[in-house]
């Protein structure tokens, strides 16, 4: 009873999925490769073992597990990693590698390796394959060899117990795994030029979360308990709008409500601020799903796509920038709509998206829940070069949820992204500041010569 277009959207999407199977998000591969190591720690205590790849790197998503360790018997290290309880299927057994799949479908391959090359193992397993080439390019370069067990001039083993000894006897600064992906990070090291990357504890607050009061599962109080927990100073609480049925939406009345439990946590609770924000949908033809004057009293609004995701390319970048237009406007979210190994983003002009927010002067979100982690790498570093204001959120549903932030910083260091550039490293005060900008009267681009004020 399927049409045509309806049956080969099906097949599409079946094809689709079946070609992303053989890939894991990060923080699944994370919950498995914690409780390994920690395996591996306890029984040879001696052991230094870490996870490299792409794991390392912070890819959005992992084939498969690699481990680089050195113990003083490799033999005992290797006896107890096939002994791991997950582990399904021991594929290969040897004395100073072993492969395995775990019951939860994922490869975990483990090198063993002397101290002297331990690092030189790292860099080589860390990768990626084109960063490897580059910099071998650069020894040999020098007359020298580089591999996985060290950097070499003629027999002589000059660098590779850590991997900042080879990158200085390359003379270089040491590059962050998250940058080795072959995009000018040798050249920049090289020139003392690398960023000074964000990292966790830059983060002040968090500015996308939800509660019970929509699809949340903690009450307001646990969320801001738990930031404040985490370190945050801030947090703003961004529940759904009324559209979204499915998550529970708030309308203006419950808004309303909700900002007197706002208000009244604020006069009772110490170390955390709560600012009262609304993750309001974007509608298909561009306008927002609150009246005016209910997202005018908003400390601020996120707008978001949740539907409408087949439009055409030209229509939905319309869409997102006449959102963006809207006075009361402070920042999109998800911006690409995608789902990791599920759903792929909807077709928009992000590079136009992203233009239109530094000359709007609204922020971009990079998404930290797992199965997002939108904006990607490659948008982030384009965001970083057009000047435009990221913030990095966990979109938390629950108070275990802040903890996707890594996940965040992970994706967002990968881009290049430095602390100057994120929103919510901004302390509370300078934060409000900036809000108030985001906010105030101006004329858009999009209305210049229009009469239209943003």
């Amino acid at each position: 009873g399927f049409g045509e277009h309806a049956a080969q959207r099906i097949l599409e999407n079946l094809q689709s999925r079946q070609s992303k199977t053989t890939r894991f998000t990060l923080a699944f591969a994370a919950g498995l490769a914690g409780p390994l190591l920690a395996w591996l720690k306890d029984g040879v205590p001696d052991a230094v073992a870490e996870v490299a790849g792409s794991f390392r790197r912070c890819q959005e998503t992992v084939g498969d597990l690699d481990i680089v360790a050195h113990a003083r018997h490799p033999g005992a290290l290797i006896e107890r990693f096939v002994q791991f309880p997950d582990v399904q299927e021991v594929r290969a057994h040897g004395g100073t590698r072993a492969s395995v799949l775990l019951r939860q479908g994922i490869q975990v391959d483990l090198r063993v390796v002397p101290a002297a090359s331990y690092g030189a193992a790292m860099h080589y397993f860390t990768g990626s394959k084109s960063h490897n080439i580059a910099l071998r390019r650069l020894a040999q370069d020098r007359g020298w060899k580089l591999n996985e067990y060290g950097l070499y001039a003629g027999d002589e083993r000059i660098a590779g117990a850590t991997e900042h000894s080879i990158f200085a006897a390359l003379g270089l600064d040491d590059i962050p795994p998250e940058l080795r992906e072959n995009r000018g990070e040798i050249d920049a090291a090289r020139a003392h030029r690398l960023p000074h990357l964000v990292a966790r504890r830059d983060l002040r607050g968090d500015l996308h979360l939800h509660t019970k009061a929509s699809d949340g599962r903690d009450s307001l109080r646990a969320m801001a308990l738990a930031a404040r927990d985490l370190g945050l100073s801030y947090i703003a609480v961004t529940e759904h709008s009324q559209r979204l049925r499915v998550a529970h939406g708030l309308d203006a009345a419950a808004l309303g409500r909700q900002r007197e439990e706002v208000d009244r946590l604020n006069a009772e609770l110490e170390g955390i601020s709560i600012l009262h924000g609304v993750e309001v949908d974007i509608l298909a033809d561009g306008s927002l799903d609150l009246p005016d004057e209910v997202l005018a009293g908003l400390d601020l609004v996120i707008g978001a796509v949740h539907a409408d995701f087949s439009l055409p390319r030209a229509e939905q970048t319309r869409r997102i920038l006449r959102a963006m237009d809207h006075p009361a406007f402070t920042m999109l979210a998800h911006p690409t709509g995608r789902l990791l190994l599920e759903r792929d983003a909807y077709d928009v002009d992000l590079a136009q998206v992203l233009r239109h927010a530094r000359q709007r002067g609204c922020c971009i979100e990079v998404n930290a829940q797992p199965n997002r982690l939108d904006l990607d790498d490659v948008w982030c570093r384009l965001a970083r070069d057009e000047g435009v204001t990221l913030c990095i959120n966990s979109d938390a549903h629950s108070a275990f949820d802040f903890a996707h932030l890594d996940y965040g910083i992970g994706q967002a260091r990968r881009g290049w992204i430095e602390r100057s550039q994120v929103l919510n490293a901004l302390p509370l005060p300078a934060l409000r500041k900036r809000l108030r900008e985001i906010t105030a009267p101006r004329r858009s681009p999009a209305a210049a010569g229009t009469g239209r004020s943003c």
